[in-house]
């Protein structure tokens, strides 16, 4: 299962650079993750990073 990015994001950018397998890119109004990419943090974090940083908690599961 991946992590998804709602439309109430701010477009902020701070998830992106917490990607450890750099699955999140900026889209047109948000940013977007790419579910054939994302591990969910899988062994590199106990937790998403991009999730814990997100400041509008932005980011869900799909």
């Amino acid at each position: 299962m991946a992590l998804y990015i709602t439309e109430e994001c701010a477009f902020c950018g701070a998830c992106e650079s917490e990607c450890p397998v750099n699955a999140i890119s900026a889209g047109d109004d948000v940013y977007v993750i790419d579910a054939s990419a994302c591990t969910e943090c899988v062994g590199h974090a106990d937790e998403p990073a991009c999730a814990a940083v997100c400041p509008g908690e932005c980011i869900v599961k799909a």
